[in-house]
C-alpha cells in the first residue's frame, strides 16, 4: 500500500515531478552554474528551474555552493543523496527509450476512440 506516510511514496513524489529528474540528471557530471543547467537541459524558464534547485536542495539531494566574488557566483552540486537516484533515473529513462513507442501508439489509440465517440 502508498499510504501518505508511505516511504516508497516519497520516492515516488521526488520523482514526479517533472523537472527534478532532469535536473538530478543534468548535474551528474559535477557542479553546475544555473545558467550552465539552463543550456544544458533547454526548455526550462529561470523561475522553474530556481523552485527545482530549492527543492531538490531541501530534500537533500543539491548543495548550493556561494562564492563571495564579484559577479557573485552560484553553483550546485548532487549530494551523496542526490547521486545515488541516478541509477534509477537512468533505468526509468533506458524504459522509457525502449516503450516510448508503445506508449504513443496506446495514446495515439485512445485519441482515436475518443473522436470516434464524441458526439
Amino acid at each position: 500500500m502508498f499510504l501518505a506516510d508511505c516511504q516508497a511514496r516519497l520516492a515516488f513524489d521526488l520523482l514526479g515531478n517533472t523537472w527534478n529528474a532532469v535536473v538530478l540528471w543534468a548535474l551528474r557530471h559535477g557542479p553546475r552554474r544555473p545558467g550552465q543547467l539552463r543550456e544544458e537541459i533547454g526548455g526550462i524558464r529561470t523561475k522553474v528551474l530556481t523552485e527545482t534547485l530549492r527543492r531538490l536542495e531541501y530534500n537533500g539531494l543539491v548543495t548550493r555552493h556561494a562564492y563571495a566574488e564579484a559577479p557573485p557566483r552560484v553553483e550546485y552540486e548532487l549530494t551523496p543523496l542526490g547521486r545515488s537516484l541516478l541509477p534509477p533515473i537512468e533505468a526509468f529513462g533506458a524504459w522509457a527509450f525502449d516503450h516510448a513507442d508503445e506508449v504513443l501508439a496506446a495514446q495515439e489509440r485512445m485519441d482515436a476512440m475518443r473522436s470516434h465517440d464524441a458526439p
